[in-house]
């Protein structure tokens, strides 16, 4: 499951993207915009800085922005950065999780294949796909 902090993380990006125009902008009106807690977006955007997303500047015309165009940032990126790896199961993160039954289990090709297609969706999603109006999502 995503948390509200991987959530946050994209409305925060959204929001900078659309408001990109080369100014910095200041946190306090992105989590008015987004009615979520400045205090909790400190800690999200602090995360987004050290992870190189996002570039931020104190004091007066102080804010944040985006380091790149939006159409270069993927949803798998910003996902992982905030959350960790996607993966559904801990023999799959590649962080020194080898399961002793990685070479005969009969469950791991499925757990693969599931790994796959969620990269594959997250990865394929760019943050300008993000920023139609939400009306087209509802059509599900």
């Amino acid at each position: 499951m995503i948390s509200t902090k991987g959530r946050y993380a994209l409305r925060v990006m959204i929001d900078l993207a659309e408001h990109n125009d080369g100014n910095y902008i200041p946190l306090k009106d992105t989590a008015e915009r987004q009615e979520i807690s400045k205090k909790y977006l400190e800690a999200i955007v602090k995360e987004m800085v050290n992870g190189k997303l996002i570039v931020g500047v104190s004091g007066k015309g102080g804010g944040y922005k985006l380091i790149r165009d939006p159409g270069e940032y993927t949803v798998g990126e910003i996902l992982e950065l905030m959350e960790g790896p996607l993966a559904p199961v801990s023999c799959l993160t590649g962080k020194n999780n080898d399961c002793p039954r990685r070479g005969y289990c009969q469950t791991l090709p499925m757990w693969q294949e599931f790994y796959d297609l969620v990269r594959g969706f997250f990865y394929g999603k760019k943050l300008t796909d993000l920023l139609n109006s939400p009306e087209e999502y509802l059509n599900y």
